[in-house]
């Protein structure tokens, strides 16, 4: 698993997929910058009017519900059948699932639209798979270990990879699941880690057919950039910074080296 990760890291490194974010307002620089300095190309387009047009050239779609409206929610249908229509990966990042009905009932939709790829942590996974639970909104009050069995019952409804988020990750694809140990607290205080790691998962998405594999490669990179950014960190702001750096000088080798990853 591990060389397989590698191998899928450097072919993103060569490819260079384009990846398209219907995202939120607070991360759009965020998740940007984490896209460009890991070799990525960021485009984030939600006009109705090019939505279909742009999912046309773009090796990937990630749909993030941060910053709900009535206009986002229409481009995020569209985009989303646009790219079943054409064959092409898309990843669902359902923030702040369970806190409003509005947001359930757009999920809902989006779920009905079948996304290769769910990435959320445990608070959202369990509301997903219509689990009885209190939402604070978009911070998890579950640990990710929680909501395996979630995740696996999402998957197999679904018929897509699952990918719960936390200290530690898992990732499902059926009954296949996969867990990661890498990271560091810190992480968490940075806004948006999360859709940061949705924003990778596309990246990986568009250039790797094996799904389960791109969703791992995608968080096994993400822990390990993290943990070596908090190494040189002073607190999140810091992080964030050394974050980019991370990202963009990260060898295989040094991911190699690195990724706790267990089946």
């Amino acid at each position: 698993m591990k060389e397989s990760i590698s191998h899928c890291f450097e072919t993103l490194k060569e490819k260079s997929p384009l990846v398209q974010s219907i995202t939120n307002f607070v991360v759009m620089n965020n998740t940007a910058n984490a896209l460009l300095s890991l070799g990525a190309s960021p485009i984030m387009a939600h006009a109705k009017s090019e939505v279909l047009d742009m999912v046309g050239i773009v090796n990937a779609l990630v749909i993030n519900i941060g910053t709900l409206d009535e206009y986002w929610v229409e481009s995020m249908l569209l985009a989303a059948q646009r790219a079943n229509d054409l064959g092409k990966p898309w990843v669902l990042d359902p923030v702040g699932a369970g806190a409003t009905p509005y947001r359930n009932e757009t999920i809902g939709k989006l779920l009905a639209l079948k996304p290769s790829v769910i990435r959320g942590n445990a608070s959202e996974i369990l509301s997903l798979a219509q689990v009885n639970i209190k939402s604070r909104g978009v911070d998890s009050i579950h640990d990710s270990g929680e909501a395996v069995q979630a995740a696996i019952n999402l998957s197999k409804e679904v018929g897509c990879i699952v990918c719960v988020s936390g200290a530690k990750d898992f990732i499902v694809g059926g009954e296949r699941v996969v867990s990661l140990d890498n990271g560091h607290p810190m992480m968490a205080k940075v806004t948006g880690m999360g859709c940061t790691a949705s924003a990778i998962v596309g990246a990986f998405s568009g250039v790797e057919k094996d799904l389960f594999l791109a969703t791992t490669a995608a968080m096994a990179v993400l822990g390990v950039a993290g943990e070596i950014a908090a190494e040189k960190s002073d607190g999140p702001g810091t992080l964030q910074l050394h974050l980019y750096d991370t990202l963009y000088n990260l060898t295989s080798g040094e991911l190699m080296k690195r990724m706790k990853v267990e089946f």
